[in-house]
């Protein structure tokens, strides 16, 4: 018995350790099941998808595109959230002041990557307080006026704008987007000047360019070529290095032949940014649902009609592309001259 008793005090510890490693074991096992059971659980409920514009834009239909189509691969529902203000920093500080959890997210444009330069005080940082989650569109700006404008291409346009210095309105969706800031560079560019005109959002600067209180604008095809389609704008060219496939007919500003012009070009784009500290779960399950949404021939048809290209990335390529365009308009703002006030 004593015999027996000793063997037991000598194979306690050895016994303990193999429990305590197996029990070790079985938590690391749990974890690392966990892990992609989390990813693959997000969302369990509805996700906020912020729009810093008005309904009918530009960025707002292209959010309501994506939002249909990641409520159908998630079952979960992406709804839109309309939140316009300050050339959309309203709806980005909002996203980067919320939970870092995924159920909060922003559509980004352009003007993101502007307003940096632009806003002396801003309440969040680009690329401090918000993370990359993906590109979604991408494409050229058209030049649309008015069809009473006494000018039916550029090279018409840069000679009237001389003729009447800050007597040509043009209409922009906000200060410090990428429809204030094109039509910017180009004024610089050509060496004229136009008085801007801000509005919250394309579709209430449309409309006056349509009626005729703002004579042009510089805005994405996907909300301006409908109009242009109808008769109720003209459009007098794109801003990017070639024409664009849904408006072939259209020149770019470059063969205007307009001294100054010959290396314009202007690009606008759409993103999807969460705030800062999203798991990287979530945001890699995100990125995964939009390639599967943004390589749908519906979607891509959808966007290609009207001027975008459907674009998708990684986090990490979008996060060095959004600092690529920060330094790129801050350069366009410094050289124009461009505020806010």
């Amino acid at each position: 018995m004593h015999s027996f008793r000793s063997f037991v005090r000598r194979q306690l510890p050895r016994a303990t350790r193999t429990l305590a490693a197996l029990g070790a074991f079985g938590v690391a096992l749990g974890l690392a099941a966990a892990a992609p059971a989390h990813a693959e659980a997000y969302p369990t409920k509805p996700v906020k998808l912020v729009v810093p514009y008005p309904p009918g834009g530009p960025t707002d239909i292209v959010a309501r595109v994506v939002a249909q189509k990641l409520s159908e691969q998630t079952g979960q529902q992406f709804i839109v959230d309309n939140r316009p203000g300050a050339g959309g920093n309203t709806g980005a500080e909002l996203v980067a002041r919320s939970a870092p959890d995924g159920y909060t997210l922003l559509i980004a444009t352009t003007a993101h990557a502007i307003n940096p330069s632009l806003f002396k005080n801003l309440g969040y940082r680009l690329t401090r307080d918000l993370a990359p989650v993906s590109l979604l569109t991408s494409g050229p700006l058209v030049i649309v006026a008015n069809p009473a404008l006494p000018a039916k291409n550029v090279a018409e346009l840069v000679a009237l704008a001389r003729t009447r210095p800050g007597q040509l309105n043009f209409a922009s969706s906000g200060n410090g987007q990428s429809t204030h800031l094109a039509a910017e560079l180009f004024a610089s560019m050509a060496g004229v000047k136009m008085t801007h005109i801000p509005y919250k959002g394309s579709a209430p600067a449309l409309t006056d360019v349509m009626g005729g209180q703002a004579q042009l604008m510089f805005d994405t095809m996907l909300s301006a070529m409908p109009h242009v389609k109808g008769g109720k704008l003209k459009a007098l060219a794109v801003t990017s290095a070639q024409r664009s496939p849904a408006a072939p007919d259209v020149p770019t500003v470059a063969e205007s032949g307009v001294p100054g012009l010959q290396g314009y070009e202007a690009i606008a784009w759409n993103g999807l940014l969460a705030p800062a500290g999203t798991p990287p779960e979530v945001v890699a399950r995100l990125n995964a649902e939009l390639k599967k949404a943004l390589t749908l021939p519906e979607v891509k048809d959808k966007f290609a009609a009207q001027g975008f290209a459907a674009t998708w990335n990684t986090p990490e390529a979008f996060g060095g592309f959004m600092n690529t365009e920060v330094e790129k308009w801050a350069q366009v703002v410094k050289v124009s001259g461009a505020t806010v006030d």
